[in-house]
């Protein structure tokens, strides 16, 4: 397959006009509503009921279900929901079980108060973050598989704007209303509004996937396997199913790939490696540099959230341009290249507009990076295996920056704040390193994504 020709600047931006690209920031608000409630919101309320900080730690493992959704990601890919399945369709289904739990849990905690029940509180948070989990599963397969690859960057965009408006309503709308009223009322709020998600759902309509004849094939092998076994009855059922949703996923990857697996996976652990690290200390940064907290919120919260959403959008239209490898290669250099930014900011020292600079450099670059990205890995993907393979990329991006994370207090202590981001700019040069070498082995906008034969997509469906 020969790379796709250019599009034209007016046919980029009209990708967004696209029903199924709009719909995508509803369920982006959907996704993004339940994670602060179990994490910063919630650890704000606990704390102003004087619960103990031992327990609100212990409270914050919550939100781990985020990082090992993978584990039942193949139950989303597989398993059929009684009636729902049938009446929504594979991806919608799930999303709408997952919604309902979270808007429940949501519930329950606004019913429950903390200070004579904390463990009912902290199962209803259970609760909560394993529904926004298996949520995000579903909404990542249904992304994925309802349009073509050169809308997969405004899709991404407009999930990412969804996805920071909904960060922006549970962390500072929550805590305005739980300030004004109660927490119980902020909470119950919340719950109601995970109806913008489900009213999402019942709207949109369900892809439509086929399976390719390589996909058969594998899952034929399957087949001959168990035929050749001694296996019967419910272990033959079991067996079966789980070869199929838990080793299909990973054997078509590899069998995909070969060697050049290990560099993709390489690559997709490498990419936000300077985002995450630097990002861990950039208040702790700001507060010692001089700005006040007022500043902070106002230039890093508000302003910020608006430039990052403009990078995520002209992300899309760049992709739709330019295709997905270009922009990957741009973006892994481009996002670790504005943290020395932040070194210069630390030598002039606390100066308004040296902060408004370098928070434009960081965040439009991060909001492009992170559009891109996410069209990258929804490219690599099995529409036979969406929420499995996904579920996999997704974990392994955030993980290994979330582990080096820990030991960002540490540098700064000992190299000071300018060369604490001059190092953190350097954790990207692997990923640029690694995008040079894709660009060669596995270019996205040459490889056909497998699952779907061609696909004559309705430009009018939701």
């Amino acid at each position: 397959m020969t790379e796709a020709p250019l599009r034209s600047w007016s046919d980029s931006i009209q990708v967004y006009r696209h029903p199924r690209v709009l719909g995508m920031a509803f369920l982006g608000f959907s996704a993004g509503l339940p994670l602060l409630l179990v994490g910063g919101t919630f650890s704000a309320w606990l704390r102003s009921l004087d619960v103990e900080l031992v327990a609100i730690g212990f409270l914050s493992w919550v939100g781990i279900a985020h990082s090992i959704k993978v584990l039942w990601a193949p139950v989303v890919d597989r398993l059929q929901l009684p009636y729902l399945t049938a009446w929504l369709g594979r991806r919608r289904a799930w999303m709408l079980l997952a919604q309902v739990v979270i808007a429940c849990g949501l519930a329950g905690m606004a019913l429950t108060d903390p200070r004579d029940m904390l463990w009912l509180v902290a199962v209803w948070a259970v609760m909560t973050a394993f529904g926004s989990a298996t949520q995000d599963i579903a909404i990542d397969a249904y992304r994925v598989e309802a349009v073509s690859r050169d809308r997969q960057g405004a899709m991404a965009a407009t999930y990412v704007f969804g996805y920071r408006v909904a960060l922006l309503s549970s962390g500072a709308g929550a805590l305005y209303i739980a300030g004004f009223a109660t927490w119980s009322l902020s909470y119950a709020v919340m719950a109601l509004l995970m109806g913008v998600g489900m009213l999402t759902t019942f709207i949109v309509r369900e892809p439509e996937t086929t399976t390719d004849s390589a996909t058969r094939k594998l899952e034929q092998r399957v087949v001959d396997y168990l035929d050749r076994t001694s296996h019967k009855g419910l272990r033959r059922d079991l067996t079966a199913w789980f070869i199929g949703a838990v080793i299909c996923p990973f054997a078509d990857f590899i069998k995909r790939f070969g060697l050049v697996a290990l560099v993709i996976l390489a690559f997709i652990g490498t990419f936000r490696l300077s985002d995450i690290f630097m990002g861990v200390m950039a208040n702790p940064f700001y507060l010692d540099l001089g700005f006040t907290t007022t500043q902070i919120g106002t230039y890093s919260g508000l302003f910020g959230l608006g430039v990052t959403l403009t990078g995520a959008a002209v992300g899309g239209v760049l992709v739709a341009r330019y295709g997905i490898m270009r922009m990957l290669l741009f973006t892994a250099f481009m996002a670790p290249a504005t943290n020395l930014t932040f070194s210069w900011l630390a030598m002039i020292g606390p100066e308004v507009y040296g902060l408004i600079i370098a928070i434009v450099a960081d965040n439009i670059t991060g909001g492009m990076a992170i559009a891109v990205l996410i069209a990258y890995l929804s490219s690599l993907t099995n529409t036979a295996y969406t929420a499995t393979q996904y579920a996999l990329f997704s974990s392994l991006m955030t993980l290994p920056g979330q582990f080096l994370g820990g030991f960002t207090g540490v540098v700064a202590e000992n190299v000071g704040w300018m060369w604490f981001f001059v190092s953190s700019a350097g954790l990207g040069v692997p990923a640029i390193l690694l995008a040079l070498v894709l660009m060669r082995l596995a270019h996205p906008d040459r490889i056909e994504r497998p699952g779907i034969e061609a696909p004559q997509e309705d430009p009018t469906a939701a």
